[in-house]
């Protein structure tokens, strides 16, 4: 089992940033593959970005592209995602995912863990 608690969420405008870090416990963190996915309003839980399990390896979905940047300290059991430059489509729930493999993936289904959410909302 693995448990992951995501945090860092809030509400800012149009433009500015924030960080959203996700802390991992139970399950050995470090050997997986993790993942950042975004569930807006009346839609489907998208991929946003995925990371190697030792950070040399990641992707990102187009729309965040040049942005957004997933990183991850494996000393510390915890990923992140640093987001920038945010638009108001940004506003979604934000989920942190803990990998079956440890390749990265932007597949849901190579998913086995997840956290509980944090809500991001940006006002234009």
């Amino acid at each position: 089992q693995v448990q992951l608690v995501e945090s860092g969420g809030g509400l800012v405008q149009a433009g500015g940033s924030l960080r959203l870090s996700c802390a991992a416990s139970g399950r050995t963190f470090s050997s997986y593959a993790m993942g950042w996915f975004r569930q807006a309003p009346g839609k489907e839980r998208e991929f946003v970005a995925t990371i190697d399990w030792n950070g040399g390896d990641t992707y990102y979905a187009d729309s965040v592209k040049g942005r957004f940047t997933i990183s991850r300290d494996n000393a510390k059991n915890a990923g992140y995602l640093q987001m920038n430059s945010l638009k108001p489509e940004d506003t979604a729930i934000y989920y942190c995912a803990s990998a079956r493999i440890s390749q990265t993936s932007d597949s849901q289904y190579e998913y086995k863990y997840w956290g509980q959410g944090t809500q991001v909302t940006v006002s234009s």
